[in-house]
């Protein structure tokens, strides 16, 4: 397994987006809900609801990982609004908005979806996608200057993470009703590819072959149908990103690592205090910070986390 090594080649960035606040999206999803009331709970709200942090995203990359070649925001029928104007699009010439119905091309019948397993399944369908990229969510950023080799060494991805027994090979969790979450859809992804075990990652950008994922789904299109049918999350699905890490540790094409070098903030209720001593203290020797749920901060942490970000990245 190679450990070292520079990237020549060009590096994309996919950032998967969706303005939950849209009234067009949230009527969008209602017919497809069996409880309507459920799109105005905050718990629901969340996974679609955001304070503009997208645009942190994006600047984030330009500003430390300035090799990126491209940056392609998949979107269902929006735009982010720091977009929007002429200026705007010559001071991010880099940014190439794509619709669902460009991956889901010949699928269409399985949108919209408001799930990002399936678009997550659909991301090497992108048009002009580079053969390596960087796929995050838009509430991750880069916080201090990034290198290729920090995420390919020589057109290997470096997986962040460690090795864990499946759950139900734990004996206290036996015992236990299983979650179906995050790790369930990692352990997955493990089984398909025939592994005892899984390589469990943290919520940090993801480096991708599209070839990995292009191949392994044109010879196991029942395996691609399955993960972008469900309108919501569910049980049976699991993540490409675990998926596509669990071909490569199988082909040995791969640098594994343990060091997330990752800040991350999952919710918000020490004091304020606390996040600026985090935030000042531990991010100078972290690539990452991970900020999930941010529409639920409370609004004078949110303010400092966003001024924060906003200095650190423009």
């Amino acid at each position: 397994m190679t450990t070292n090594g520079s990237q020549q080649n060009p590096i994309d960035a996919v950032i998967l987006w969706v303005d939950g606040n849209d009234k067009k999206h949230q009527e969008k999803m209602l017919p497809f809900l069996e409880n309507k009331a459920i799109v105005q709970s905050k718990k629901f709200r969340t996974r679609f609801d955001q304070v503009n942090e997208i645009k942190f995203t994006v600047d984030s990359l330009l500003k430390y990982a300035p090799f990126i070649r491209k940056i392609h925001i998949v979107t269902d029928e929006q735009t982010p609004s720091f977009l929007k104007d002429e200026e705007a699009k010559r001071q991010y010439s880099k940014v190439n908005i794509v619709d669902h119905t460009e991956v889901f091309s010949e699928y269409e019948e399985f949108l919209p979806t408001f799930n990002c397993r399936p678009i997550e399944t659909c991301l090497h369908r992108i048009p002009d996608l580079a053969e390596h990229f960087i796929y995050l969510n838009d509430d991750f950023f880069l916080i201090n200057e990034t290198k290729p080799s920090d995420f390919f060494q020589n057109g290997f991805p470096v997986l962040r993470g460690k090795w864990l027994k499946f759950d139900e090979d734990i004996a206290y969790k036996k015992f236990k009703k299983l979650k179906y979450g995050h790790k369930s859809a990692q352990q997955k992804a493990a089984k398909l590819i025939g592994f005892k075990k899984y390589f469990n990652f943290k919520h940090t950008p993801h480096p991708l072959r599209k070839s990995t994922l292009r191949e392994y789904f044109e010879n196991n299109n029942e395996v691609f149908v399955e993960n972008i049918k469900y309108k919501f999350r569910n049980h049976n699905q699991f993540t490409p990103q675990g998926l596509a890490n669990h071909i490569e540790i199988k082909n040995k094409t791969c640098v594994l690592q343990n060091d997330l070098q990752l800040l991350y903030f999952r919710s918000y209720k020490k004091s304020l205090l606390w996040y600026k001593y985090k935030l000042n203290s531990k991010s100078k020797n972290k690539l990452f910070l991970g900020l999930q749920s941010l529409d639920l901060c409370p609004p004078k942490i949110q303010e400092y986390i966003l001024t924060w970000l906003k200095n650190r990245v423009s």
